[in-house]
């Protein structure tokens, strides 16, 4: 059983994703910064939060789940498939440490809340791709594309993986140093939905950052 969405709606709902924490979005909160740019275009939230407490946790990300839910945004909770499932969020996002995507797609099936919330999992080679695939992934997180600071130490997905990790079927979101100066460059190598971090947490305008991002983004993907 994969997500209610079909691929269309999924691409739609995770066409530019903000991944953010509360350290990341200071001296705004969370919700000043996720206002500002969805007012720009971004279309998704994921939180990643490393160092709450789960009490804290999910305070914050039940909050954030009706704060996205009432703007029409989807909201992604990062590692924790229990608290995703708690606060009801549309999806997690699983890293390759992380709970393993099959284990995280079967608790989904067998809590019996209608169809699967959304699973997205982080790749950086083909053979991790296949493996998410094999594991009824929804999408995957391809990264980091570039060095960056948000994922120090971090494999660069190598070039000669990226066309093999499209040409799985499967809704594909770049992210890893992704901004306004590079995003047209990843939408040409035909990669559906992009995520950041840094550019927008670190923008002194997340709306416009959101607005140049989305420059060159196709209007259908074709499928």
């Amino acid at each position: 059983m994969h997500s209610y969405f079909d691929k269309a709606t999924l691409v739609a709902k995770l066409k530019l994703t903000m991944v953010v924490s509360q350290a990341e979005a200071a001296p705004r909160s969370v919700f000043e910064l996720a206002e500002l740019a969805f007012e720009g275009g971004v279309t998704a939230l994921q939180l990643r939060e490393k160092h709450l407490g789960d009490r804290d946790f999910y305070d914050l990300a039940k909050k954030l789940a009706d704060f996205c839910r009432e703007r029409g945004k989807a909201f992604i909770v990062n590692d924790r498939l229990d608290l995703a499932l708690a606060v009801r969020a549309d999806g997690v996002h699983l890293g390759q440490k992380d709970l393993p995507a099959r284990v995280a797609s079967q608790i989904m099936v067998a809590k019996g809340l209608g169809p699967k919330p959304i699973l997205g999992v982080s790749v950086s080679t083909v053979m991790e791709a296949m493996a998410a695939k094999e594991a009824r992934a929804d999408y995957l997180g391809v990264g980091p594309m570039v060095n960056t600071l948000s994922k120090v130490g971090a494999q660069v997905v190598d070039s000669g993986q990226v066309r093999p990790i499209l040409s799985t079927g499967l809704v594909t979101v770049a992210i890893g140093g992704i901004g306004p100066n590079n995003a047209a460059d990843y939408w040409t190598k035909g990669f559906n939905c992009l995520a950041a971090i840094s550019a927008f947490t670190k923008s002194a305008d997340p709306a416009q950052t959101a607005r140049d991002m989305m420059v060159g983004a196709p209007k259908s993907i074709g499928w």
